[in-house]
């Protein structure tokens, strides 16, 4: 790991401190189960959909999570941490 790469977590750590509960928990469900849908997030977390939604939101404001199209269901994203 590079001294880049520390400062980088450090970064990411501290934008992470900074969110709510959910949105933490939303961010570690991704980072423990890899790319998911909305509903997925919210089954494997047991938060409503609507407080995943929030917390999504909050953490593509601070792009610590991405999202695309779900292949499989175009009405639907699937998320994941770059």
């Amino acid at each position: 790991m590079s001294a880049t790469d520390h400062d980088t977590d450090v970064d990411d750590d501290s934008a992470i401190g900074d969110l709510s509960p959910s949105a933490k928990l939303v961010y570690k469900v991704l980072e423990y189960e890899g790319a998911m849908t909305q509903a997925e997030i919210a089954a494997e977390s047991r938060l409503c959909s609507r407080t995943v939604r929030y917390a999504l939101g909050k953490l593509e404001e601070q792009d610590l999570v991405a999202s695309r199209v779900c292949l499989e269901d175009a009405r639907r994203s699937k998320y994941w941490i770059p």
